[in-house]
């Protein structure tokens, strides 16, 4: 069809997984849903709605860094994680979305391409490919527990490649960059010129005192320009008000042109509303509690999931240290959409491994996020559909 860019052509065709679920929900049939990743519908603590109601609500003085108080904030958060930075190496989006499409402006020409981690969510090669940029799987090898194999990494690398994106832990697997795949990385960027975007949206949510893990690469001395990102969205479980930030990191003079160039694309889009910003200390003032009532959910919903196990199973859970998400390694016959459609069958709904990219086996996806007693009621079901596929 001519008159609209190719970058906006992406495939609308449903596949028999979604056709099926649409069928069933249209027929009014009972469902619980194992696929729930928004905090605000699961019944965590969420904040006071006045907060959000400053008498500066409707005043207007743009920073296109963001507001220096909010910035302040963000600083303060990551210091009582034991990070160190300073404001002014911090620049706020709406969201890590809009934040990536700023990263591949900044450092790619149309054509070139950013090396991506597979498996893990599917959307980069949507954002990559709005902004005219190419993305380039490298593999989590199952071996590593899907953590990074920096060899994987050097393969996946072309003349053309720009940065090498890390989802700090993994999603939905769970793995957390451990110190010695930070240092091969930085090796590896440092000789090719590649910038590191972490994604560390996650990184707040660990399960346990896993040695060697990385939390954030933000305040680090690293030789590579470096860029986390993170936001409100899943450290204080408020998606809908729309503020992430991003830390730009690595040697002084390529990071203060990194920060001066970011200024003037911030500057062109103005995206973050004000009262957000200056509602933000308080809104981070509240992500502990949150933080502490989600990950008593999700590791009593694991712990849950892993004692309805049957010794005997042919399935089992895959091991990871934090996140919002199990992941199922199932047989390969009868596979995948065969297994989500008997589920969908039994009153469940589950992802396909397929929907993130997993490979060298069949997989599924689970949120934790659900309320204890909608998540026991879903084990049963759960249980006996992945016995009778076996």
């Amino acid at each position: 069809m001519s008159g609209f860019s190719s970058r906006t052509d992406f495939p609308r065709t449903w596949n028999r997984l979604a056709r099926a679920l649409a069928e069933r929900k249209a027929r009014g049939e009972p469902l619980v849903d194992l696929t729930e990743s928004n905090p605000t519908r699961v019944g965590l603590p969420q904040p006071a709605p006045e907060l959000l109601a400053t008498s500066e609500a409707f005043t207007y003085a743009p920073e296109p860094q963001g507001l220096l108080t909010a910035r302040e904030a963000v600083a303060t958060h990551l210091a009582s994680r034991g990070v160190t930075v300073s404001p002014a190496h911090l620049i706020l989006s709406a969201s890590t979305s809009e934040a990536y499409g700023w990263l591949f402006k900044l450092l790619c020409e149309p054509g070139d391409n950013v090396l991506v981690p597979a498996p893990s969510y599917p959307l980069f090669e949507y954002l990559a490919r709005l902004e005219g940029v190419e993305i380039r799987p490298y593999r989590l090898p199952r071996a590593h527990g899907f953590g990074l194999d920096v060899e994987e990494v050097a393969a996946a690398r072309d003349a053309r490649s720009r940065a090498v994106l890390v989802i700090n832990p993994g999603n939905p697997t769970g793995h957390y960059l451990h110190e010695g795949e930070l240092a091969a990385l930085a090796k590896v960027c440092a000789d090719t010129g590649m910038a590191l975007i972490s994604d560390e949206v996650f990184s707040d949510f660990a399960w346990d005192t896993e040695p060697e893990r990385v939390s954030t690469v933000a305040g680090r001395s690293l030789p590579m320009l470096t860029f986390s990102l993170s936001g409100l969205s899943k450290v204080a479980g408020l998606p809908g008000l729309k503020l992430g930030w991003t830390h730009v990191g690595g040697p002084e003079a390529v990071r203060d042109e990194a920060l001066a160039r970011l200024e003037w694309v911030a500057d062109a889009f103005l995206s973050v509303g004000t009262p957000v910003q200056q509602a933000l200390p308080a809104l981070l003032a509240h992500a502990p509690r949150f933080q502490a009532a989600l990950l008593r959910r999700v590791k009593e919903n694991r712990r849950r999931l892993l004692a309805a196990r049957p010794s005997e199973a042919t399935w089992d859970v895959v091991p990871a240290h934090g996140g919002w998400s199990a992941v199922l390694r199932i047989p390969r016959e009868p596979g995948e959409e065969a297994t989500c459609l008997a589920l969908l069958e039994a009153g469940l709904v589950v992802q396909p491994g397929y929907f993130y990219d997993f490979a060298g086996g069949a997989f599924l996806v689970l949120s934790l996020l659900p309320p204890a007693d909608v998540f026991e009621s879903a084990l049963g079901p759960l249980v006996r559909t992945l016995a009778q596929g076996a």
